[in-house]
C-alpha cells in the first residue's frame, strides 16, 4: 500500500514534518561540467507547485550536496512544502534558519556543479527499493519518510486513520495505568 524510503534519510531539524504531492527529479554522477550546469534541475524547481515536495535521488552517489539554501529559498518561493533528497545537501544552518523542511541522508560541503547533474524531472524515480511517481503523497517526520501511490491514496488515509484512532484508544487505556498485556488483548494494537 505504501513503502518506506532509505533509513537514512532524515528530516534536518527533528520536529520537521512534510506531507504533499511529490515531484520528482533524478541526478547521477558526472565527472566533468556539464555545458549547461543545473539545467534541468533548475527546471525542476521553476515548475514547482503550491504544495509540492520535491523528491529527488541521487542515484546513490553522495560525493557531494545536490540540495543547498538556494534552492530552498527557490522551492519555498514556488509553494513547495519542502524536499526529500536520497543524497546530501549543504548549507544546512541557513535551511534550519529558513525552517524550510529538507530531509536528506547527510551533509556536504561540496556543491554539485561537476559532481552531479540532473537528468530529468516529473518522470517515475527509483528511490532504494522504492519508487515514486510525480503525484504520490510523500509524508515525513523523524521516523522517516513514506510514499503513498496517488492511485492508492483514498484507501491507505482511511486505514492510516483507523489505526491513529486505534492506538488513541490504547494509549488512553495503557494511560489509566492497565497492564499493557491486557491492553494488547483486547485491542490487539501495541
Amino acid at each position: 500500500m505504501s513503502e518506506i524510503l532509505t533509513i537514512d534519510i532524515r528530516p534536518l531539524k527533528p520536529d520537521w514534518k512534510i506531507f504533499g504531492r511529490a515531484a520528482t527529479l533524478s541526478a547521477v554522477a558526472v565527472q566533468v561540467e556539464p555545458e549547461k550546469p543545473y539545467a534541468v534541475e533548475l527546471a525542476c524547481i521553476d515548475s514547482l507547485k503550491p504544495g509540492d515536495v520535491l523528491i529527488a535521488t541521487t542515484s546513490g552517489d553522495r560525493s557531494s550536496a545536490l540540495w543547498g539554501e538556494l534552492l530552498s529559498t527557490s522551492a519555498r518561493a514556488q509553494g513547495a512544502r519542502g524536499a526529500v533528497i536520497d543524497g546530501l545537501t549543504r548549507d544546512a544552518a541557513k535551511i534550519l534558519s529558513m525552517d524550510f523542511p529538507v530531509f536528506a541522508a547527510g551533509y556536504s560541503p561540496l556543491d554539485s556543479k561537476g559532481r552531479l547533474d540532473a537528468v530529468h524531472f516529473g518522470r517515475t524515480i527509483q528511490v532504494g527499493s522504492c519508487t515514486v511517481d510525480p503525484g504520490d503523497w510523500i509524508f515525513g517526520d523523524i521516523d522517516g519518510v513514506v510514499v503513498v501511490p496517488a492511485r492508492l491514496a483514498d484507501q491507505a488515509f482511511s486505514r492510516a486513520m483507523e489505526k491513529v484512532r486505534g492506538e488513541n484508544r490504547v494509549r488512553a487505556e495503557l494511560a489509566k495505568g492497565r497492564s499493557a498485556r491486557e491492553v494488547f488483548d483486547e485491542y490487539g494494537i501495541l
